[in-house]
């Protein structure tokens, strides 16, 4: 990396992937001459540790943004969209971790090991892709380069962070009141504002985000609709299910996929993941060998495994893909474009 530093602000700080941000950043070494973290006026006066400094969180107002170089948001679409043209106003350069941007025509939506030459067309705007899209993309380029790509067809098991801290907290209180035989309290899962709440605690809730006219959820909108925009591919079949499971943290994905190149063996998939940017293969099944969530986190690679040929289209095959939607999924995917924005020459002071 140059030899600058950069003026970092966090958006969210003091949310589940703003803690992962500055965790990630502290990890990274980042080139920070300063960190400014930013918060609703609910948490402003918090205060956080950054290399043994501490740091007070203020309210996130347009005039914070003065002097920012780089702003890593987290904070919810609305936010986003109020503050994210403020910093850039302010000649900060914004990475956005919510969905208000992601669409945009003119915004780049990147995962660096996919489609990091977007950046260069950025207008002070870079959006993060949904948690559950980044991992799936990142073990399908590979192949998609190689074999090219007819059609996708995915099913998830997010976990419960996906929906922030409230919602883990819910996931254990369930857990307990179900273990000691009392009715377990829904408030948040699967949509906080939504007209009903159900149990997550020894449960799978196949809603993601809300209903779209088309039956499929936005979640489910978002993989399909972003998957095609980070590839270029608007002709992509793309089909996706997800689903909330009672797990705390690492999204799980089982990912159909048709290649368009005949003949293409398990073996020589294997072999490509096997040595791809930002992807660890654990694919053995003689030996139970296969990615798991709980190994999953805590780790910024995307894992996977059980890669096996479909029985029936000769050119489809299935593959298991498990990451941590707080770091790939969203904290690590944000720091890895900001540093890949200084290794191209775009964050020059």
């Amino acid at each position: 990396m140059a030899n600058n530093r950069y003026h970092v602000a966090v958006v969210g700080a003091t949310g589940a992937v703003g803690k992962q941000m500055i965790k990630t950043l502290i990890e990274r070494d980042f080139p920070i001459s300063k960190l400014t973290l930013l918060s609703s006026a609910r948490s402003a006066g918090k205060t956080v540790q950054f290399k043994g400094e501490t740091i007070t969180v203020q309210e996130a107002k347009p005039e914070s943004f003065e002097g920012v170089d780089i702003a890593l948001f987290s904070a919810g679409g609305s936010v986003s969209k109020q503050l994210a043209p403020e910093a850039v106003k302010r000649g900060a350069i914004v990475v956005d971790n919510t969905s208000a941007f992601r669409m945009d025509p003119d915004v780049p939506l990147v995962v660096p090991e996919v489609n990091e030459e977007d950046l260069q067309k950025h207008q002070g705007i870079i959006a993060n892709p949904n948690c559950s899209t980044i991992q799936m993309v990142v073990a399908l380029e590979p192949i998609r380069q190689k074999f090219g790509l007819n059609r996708v067809i995915v099913s998830t098991y997010q976990a419960v962070s996906g929906a922030g801290n409230q919602a883990v907290q819910e996931l254990y209180s369930q857990t307990k009141d179900v273990l000691d035989n009392k009715e377990a309290q829904a408030k948040i899962l699967p949509v906080k504002n939504d007209k009903k709440h159900y149990q997550i605690a020894f449960n799978a809730i196949p809603q993601i985000d809300v209903f779209q006219d088309n039956g499929f959820t936005f979640e489910e909108m978002k993989m399909i609709n972003e998957t095609k925009k980070i590839m270029h591919m608007p002709e992509l079949k793309v089909a996706a299910t997800c689903v909330r499971i009672p797990v705390a943290s690492g999204h799980s994905e089982s990912v159909y996929f048709e290649v368009e190149t005949d003949h293409v063996s398990t073996l020589e998939i294997r072999n490509l993941l096997s040595t791809a940017p930002g992807i660890v293969l654990e694919d053995n099944p003689s030996e139970q060998i296969y990615p798991l969530a709980t190994n999953a986190v805590g780790q910024r690679d995307v894992f996977v495994g059980r890669i096996r040929k479909d029985l029936d289209e000769k050119n489809g095959f299935h593959m298991w893909v498990v990451s941590d939607n707080l770091l790939k999924g969203a904290a690590w995917n944000s720091v890895q474009i900001a540093e890949s924005l200084i290794r191209l020459g775009l964050l020059n002071k």
